[in-house]
């Protein structure tokens, strides 16, 4: 008996440091993924207020190029989820009647497309409720301008920049107020059009990626370093980063965007979408540039 109990003895100092190897990596990954439940309402459309590493360095990014989507079947002209009625349908329609003929972006119609998205990537999970309970708050504070008392200042951008401009509402470049709720209208929208980006990349690259080659956690992901990891701090671009971990795959993207279709088909209608949000998205990048208000936030 008294050799086992040696032999047991001896083990216990091996036993501890294979505790405490495992258990470094264990308390770090918990203290990320608190990290991101802690922030989960305000990290991804924007900057944290008096984040000094939110403002970003260099150049603002252009204009992305127009983004073919695979190739569809001869029969459909338009697929039949992407029509009015259809939940990718009641996303681009709203969309696409926010681009004014004469090169504006209509503010009413720019805020019903950003509900319906909302509406489309929340039972995505988690990576995206909070990520829309953030934008959703972004929408109403715009809308509430919208509909208030100087509503016909804001019926569009254009108008929207010049009236705050001239107002004096307008923050400098880079610095967050100090009650964000209180951020001007062009602010908001700059935060709530960097995250259109990142839906917009998430969309065509699920659309159009390829079997076998990444999945979809690992394209939206990428989308994510692309459009809103330069404007966050380091720790929040680590706990986005194992969100990502638990993100759907493709197939369950492409069954929310067309429920019952074949593969093909939701593809193609994905790929329209993100066409339409891309276009969005130019359209705002271009007149945000013209008017300086690029480095908002």
């Amino acid at each position: 008996m008294a050799p086992a109990a040696g032999t047991g003895v001896a083990l216990l100092p091996l036993v501890s440091r294979c505790w405490f190897r495992h258990a470094i990596p264990l308390a770090v990954l918990l203290l990320l993924l608190l990290y991101v439940c802690a922030w989960s309402v305000q990290v991804l459309p924007g900057c944290r207020s008096g984040a000094q590493s939110c403002v970003p360095q260099g150049p603002p990014p252009a204009q992305v190029p127009r983004q073919s989507g695979p190739p569809e079947a001869p029969e459909w002209e338009e697929p039949q989820c992407a029509g009015p009625q259809g939940a990718l349908g009641r996303v681009v329609g709203p969309f696409r009647a926010s681009l004014h003929p004469e090169g504006d972006v209509a503010l009413p119609q720019y805020l019903a497309g950003w509900r319906a998205l909302v509406r489309f990537l929340t039972p995505l999970g988690s990576i995206f409720a909070f990520a829309t309970s953030e934008a959703s708050a972004k929408v109403m504070a715009l809308e509430a301008r919208v509909h208030g008392p100087e509503a016909a200042h804001y019926s569009s951008l254009a108008a929207m920049a010049a009236w705050e401009r001239r107002a004096g509402l307008l923050e400098r470049h880079g610095v967050a107020p100090r009650d964000p709720a209180g951020s001007s209208g062009s602010r908001t929208l700059l935060l709530l059009h960097r995250a259109l980006r990142w839906s917009q990349l998430c969309l065509h690259r699920v659309a159009t990626g390829t079997r076998g080659g990444p999945d979809a956690g690992a394209q939206c992901s990428d989308a994510y370093r692309t459009a809103l990891a330069p404007h966050h701090p380091w720790l929040t671009r680590q706990a986005v980063r194992l969100a990502f971990l638990a993100f759907p795959g493709r197939g369950h993207w492409l069954e929310l965007a067309c429920p019952g279709a074949g593969e093909a088909e939701a593809r193609a209608a994905l790929a329209r979408a993100a066409g339409t949000l891309g276009d969005v998205y130019n359209r705002t990048q271009g007149l945000l540039a013209k008017l300086d208000l690029l480095q908002l936030a």
